[in-house]
């Protein structure tokens, strides 16, 4: 009696036990990004080479431990007046209301909604690109390398500028339609 009455007392403890664990949620972990060492840019078709530019200032708030991506999550703020192509023609249509419009809008912002692995070091993160006065969905593929608390992410995606009113007086045959934002980011626990 005394034996099944402790083998039940144990058996009770170890489920409990477990269930605590499973009640315990997640967290992630938080990244403090260093822009001076990040980069965000731009290459589109013009003419009959490509019309490469940066965005010379943005955040990240960045929560993403891999072995958490249930709880992970990126927003980043771009300031649309930071862009830069080195071509002073392109650089000054660029805060006017037909491109970026940086006097009503001017910040653009990606926000996710989820992140998942590829395998190995590769990601999705999916999520909202709001550009202007328009938001589309979005997904970002990147590689993230973390060695102790610094974090390395490379990464792309490929969007489409009439989707968020870019340049809409201006034909593709001009400027093309696929705009492809890569970004280089470093960050710090």
């Amino acid at each position: 009696m005394l034996r099944t009455t402790a083998l039940k007392l144990c058996l009770k403890l170890a489920l409990a036990g477990i269930v605590g664990l499973m009640a315990v949620p997640s967290y992630a972990a938080s990244w403090t990004l260093d822009p001076a060492a990040s980069s965000l840019g731009f290459a589109v078709a013009q003419g009959g080479g490509t019309l490469e530019g940066s965005f010379g200032t943005f955040d990240a708030e960045i929560d993403l431990d891999p072995a958490a991506l249930d709880s992970a999550s990126i927003r980043a703020t771009i300031d649309t007046g930071s862009a830069s192509t080195g071509s002073a023609q392109f650089d000054g249509m660029l805060p006017n209301p037909d491109w970026f419009n940086v006097a009503d809008f001017p910040t653009a912002t990606f926000v996710s909604d989820s992140i998942t692995s590829k395998g190995g070091n590769a990601y999705e993160a999916a999520g909202t690109l709001s550009i202007k006065d328009t938001s589309a969905p979005v997904t970002l593929d990147f590689t993230l390398d973390i060695d102790g608390d610094t974090a390395h992410a490379v990464g792309s995606t490929t969007l489409d500028r009439s989707n968020f009113g870019l340049g809409s007086n201006v034909g593709s045959d001009q400027v093309g339609s696929s705009v492809t934002v890569s970004f280089d980011l470093k960050a710090s626990k």
